[in-house]
């Protein structure tokens, strides 16, 4: 059955013009029925009453008896990913396969050695569409946030925050207790500088190793969330 996010599961739904084009692509028509999910946990089963791709419009009505909470994709715990800005479309292909590997939230960060310093409002835009279309394609209930770059130094937590350091020995998969919420963190393509992991570390993040390798920053972020994933939680 085909997928589609709308804003808020109702009685009657309304999509937008992506969604509407996205159906009209698959060639559904009236009286066919769909699954639908909110990005937030929920998720149901719908029927499409019309189609109207020339205005960009298409009209859902729910089936009560198919409505529920699915959170079985879901990490015991959410787990946001922390990523430091990078050039060009390697945070399309990060914020696509991060929301495939089960992040919960995506957080951009500005670190010292970042290859970029700031994001545009349409890029961002972009990748938070990437993360709907990706947490469909994935099966997920839960579309993760992109949020817009914080720097590192204000950058604050909840839970536990693990950061990839070269000069660790520990396994992200010891410190897995699912006791509270998970953040793992990931430099750019220079690392992170020593001043600024002394005070990850100092406010309490643990160091984690990602193997005796150097993985690019579009690599590393993925290492992390594929360690946490291979679990199978």
């Amino acid at each position: 059955m085909h997928r589609v996010q709308v804003t808020e599961i109702a009685g009657v739904m309304t999509l937008g013009p992506q969604a509407t084009r996205h159906l009209h692509v698959l060639r559904l028509q009236p009286g066919e029925r769909v699954q639908v999910f909110d990005g937030r946990g929920g998720q149901g089963e719908a029927v499409l009453l019309d189609l109207l791709p020339g205005e960009g419009r298409a009209t859902l009505e729910l089936r009560p008896d198919a409505l529920g909470t699915v959170r079985g994709a879901e990490t015991p715990q959410p787990v946001t990913l922390a990523v430091a800005l990078l050039k060009g479309d390697k945070l399309a292909d990060v914020v696509r396969a991060a929301t495939e590997l089960g992040a919960a939230s995506i957080q951009l960060l500005l670190t010292q050695h970042a290859e970029a310093r700031e994001i545009g409002a349409q890029k961002l835009q972009r990748l938070r569409r990437i993360a709907s279309e990706a947490a469909r394609q994935s099966e997920r209930s839960v579309t993760p946030g992109v949020l817009e770059p914080v720097k590192l130094g204000a950058y604050q937590w909840n839970g536990t925050l693990v950061v990839a350091h070269p000069g660790s020995s520990t396994l992200l998969t010891d410190l897995l207790t699912w006791d509270a919420p998970l953040t793992v963190l990931s430099g750019p393509e220079g690392g992170l500088s020593g001043a600024e992991m002394q005070d990850l570390l100092a406010q309490g993040a643990k160091a984690v190793t990602l193997g005796p390798r150097i993985l690019r920053a579009e690599t590393a972020p993925l290492a992390l969330l594929g360690a946490i994933a291979a679990t199978g939680y």
